[in-house]
């Protein structure tokens, strides 16, 4: 495995005015790593904006005009945001960063955005704090860029990936996996599988479904590459959801989900996604323990997995 990338910009950062949304996580999180010595110069890329091929590989054209031209429509209005040059830069660059994350995952087997992993996004329409979604997007570039035929997302926010599920429902090419609360927001769409947890799962239960779907998905699908959508909102405190899960199980659960990849020899993008915490510092520190997490296994496995899988081909 080659050095572990973090992907990030401070303008990822836009101002929102009062919002449960806490977006200015961005700006917490890469200091305290940067404090701590796991985010480096040298393991460091500031994305590019996605262009506007990049948003149309998923998003409808009109929903596009809307979005680049600031318009308050029914397609812009239900992200439940605001909309402003500044959070319309915000978005495009945070799906730059997911793009960049895919694909130097490909090149050295791991990468994390600082950010992303706006998965309510439909190709019409915001939804959920979500104008585009990145994760679809980056999918189809590297499918585009014929570096991969096969994908799978394993979306472990609390809330189900209902655009990411939507995009990809009748793509035999994309596996989407969810784990997330069932009574909670959104109206559901239909996964490649769905895990709906009753209100108060905890680490044991949580970990239960992960250790048998994860490798599962491996196992059967083979994907060429796995995009992970590490929320923070399974945690206890969490403001916007129901689940019961400690800091240290959702510690548990990015080692796993992140040490099956490296054991299949699967690259691996990893994206941060929702985290609503009463106090915002759980939920940067939930973040933070997510990159830990990957330098921690990125350095562990460096050897081997280089040798593994630098150069793989599609389609295995």
């Amino acid at each position: 495995m080659q050095m572990l990338k973090f992907i990030f910009s401070e303008k990822y950062y836009a101002d929102i005015g009062v919002h449960v949304f806490p977006i200015k996580k961005y700006l917490l999180i890469h200091p305290k790593l940067v404090t701590e010595g796991v985010i480096t110069e040298q393991n460091t890329v500031e994305p590019k904006v996605a262009s506007v091929e990049d948003l149309r590989l998923v998003h409808t054209r009109q929903y596009i005009n809307d979005l680049l031209g600031l318009r308050w429509t029914p397609s812009t209005m239900r992200s439940e945001l605001p909309i402003s040059r500044g959070i319309l830069e915000a978005y495009l660059l945070a799906t730059g960063g997911t793009i960049l994350a895919a694909q130097r995952a490909m090149e050295d087997g791991m990468a994390v955005n600082i950010g992303g992993g706006f998965h309510h996004a439909f190709p019409d329409h915001a939804e959920g704090f979500c104008y585009i979604n990145d994760i679809a997007i980056a999918l189809r570039r590297l499918q585009q860029e014929k570096v991969i035929r096969k994908a799978a997302v394993v979306d472990c926010d609390l809330h189900q990936g209902n655009g990411t599920a939507y995009i990809f429902q009748n793509d035999p090419s994309v596996f989407t996996f969810s784990i997330h609360q069932e009574n909670n927001y959104p109206l559901k769409q239909k996964s490649d599988l769905d895990i709906g947890l009753d209100d108060y799962a905890n680490d044991d239960e949580y970990m239960r479904h992960i250790q048998r779907v994860v490798p599962q998905i491996l196992d059967e699908f083979q994907p060429d590459f796995l995009l992970y959508v590490a929320g923070a909102d399974p945690y206890m405190d969490d403001q916007l959801g129901g689940l019961s899960l400690s800091i240290d199980g959702l510690k548990q659960r990015d080692k796993f989900v992140i040490s099956a990849c490296i054991e299949h020899k699967i690259p691996i993008a990893i994206v941060l996604a929702g985290g609503y915490a009463v106090k915002t510092e759980d939920t940067v520190e939930i973040h933070c323990n997510t990159c830990r997490i990957a330098l921690e296994l990125s350095l562990f496995k460096e050897t081997e997995f280089l040798e593994e899988t630098r150069f793989l081909k599609p389609g295995r």
